[in-house]
């Protein structure tokens, strides 16, 4: 034993003699260390320090958690090419994944409740003559709610997840976690009631809407506001739901059709109108139309629009939320004053 570890040993034993035999001026190394010790011991039983795991692991023995809100199969080397070019310049994988341990998988050790972009790099690295690099996770143990709002708490910010998966992932838990009962769910992420209507707005777009565009990853909020109000009465709806038919097929046939997401709202919204018979006359604009909650409580009326304004009448006395009249003047500006 060294000089210096017998020291160590010597003063530890003297902070704990015996108390007929105190000694006569208490060691500063010896009750430093079991002072250190239950301080830390301390603050972990009230909560005031996280002791939690991490580890380096296989990424084939992680699967992917069934809620996770990211599209795993949509990911490619170009999707994750910032991440790959990080994690080569720093050898390492800086940030851990979110992970839960899973014992009813033989062939998997943990399941991932956040960093798909993570996993999917580092087992794209290790198959491209990277085999060193492995994958960082810590250790959680989470209901599935819990993991839902950490997941979404983590990739609330991030702009390489798109709305599209975020909307869907926002559906799923809305009847998995909280019985459909919207106002608890945003309470429970810290969201406005509104906010979160849009993007479950979003999620119940029909296929035919969806799949007139690229890739529902280029769908954006803004664009579902524009193209929520196509949808009724239902004979406009039915001219945009062809529209949209008629724009994915022309795409898998492989003629030429608009690619922006732009391109094609403008392209259903001029659907959405009944072409004009030959000799009619000319419109003027005073159409009433009502918005509705998804449960069909009426919300207000627009009564008119033209040159010198939209003319509207809301209806406080039919039952719809402060927020639903919030969300249905959100509608009306987005149809008819649009962002630039």
């Amino acid at each position: 034993m060294s000089a210096k570890n017998r020291s160590f040993a010597a003063d530890l034993a003297g902070a704990i003699e015996a108390p007929d035999d105190p000694p006569a001026r208490p060691s500063r190394l010896g009750m430093g260390v079991l002072a250190g010790r239950s301080t830390r011991l301390a603050e972990l039983a009230t909560g005031a320090l996280v002791n939690r795991a991490t580890e380096l692991v296989d990424p084939a023995r992680c699967r992917m958690w069934h809620g996770h809100n990211r599209d795993y199969a949509a990911l490619s080397e170009e999707r994750c090419r910032d991440l790959i070019d990080s994690l080569k310049a720093q050898g390492k994988q800086e940030m851990p994944a979110l992970v839960r341990r899973v014992r009813d998988d033989p062939d998997h050790d943990f399941e991932v409740i956040s960093g798909a972009r993570r996993h999917w790099s580092v087992s794209w690295l290790r198959s491209h003559n990277y085999p060193e690099f492995r994958f960082l996770v810590e250790i959680r143990e989470l209901t599935d709610e819990e993991a839902f709002r950490l997941s979404d708490i983590e990739n609330r910010a991030r702009e390489d997840i798109s709305d599209f998966e975020r909307a869907r992932d926002y559906l799923r838990a809305l009847d998995a976690y909280y019985g459909g009962k919207q106002q608890e769910m945003a309470e429970r992420i810290n969201v406005t009631a509104s906010w979160l209507s849009r993007y479950l707005d979003m999620a119940r777009l029909p296929a035919e809407i969806i799949a007139a565009f690229q890739s529902p990853h280029d769908l954006g909020i803004k664009h579902v506001t524009q193209i929520k109000p196509l949808l009724k009465p239902e004979d406009r709806r039915s001219r945009v739901l062809a529209e949209g038919r008629r724009i994915a097929n022309a795409r898998a046939s492989g003629e030429s059709v608009p690619q922006a997401p732009a391109d094609v709202v403008r392209m259903l919204a001029a659907a959405a109108e009944a072409p004009k018979k030959t000799g009619s006359p000319k419109r003027t604009g005073k159409v009433s139309s009502t918005v509705k909650t998804s449960g069909g409580t009426e919300i207000l009326r627009v009564d008119g629009h033209g040159r010198a304004g939209v003319t509207l009448t809301l209806l406080p006395k039919a039952g719809a939320s402060r927020a639903d009249a919030e969300h249905a003047l959100g509608e009306i500006l987005d149809r008819f004053w649009p962002a630039s």
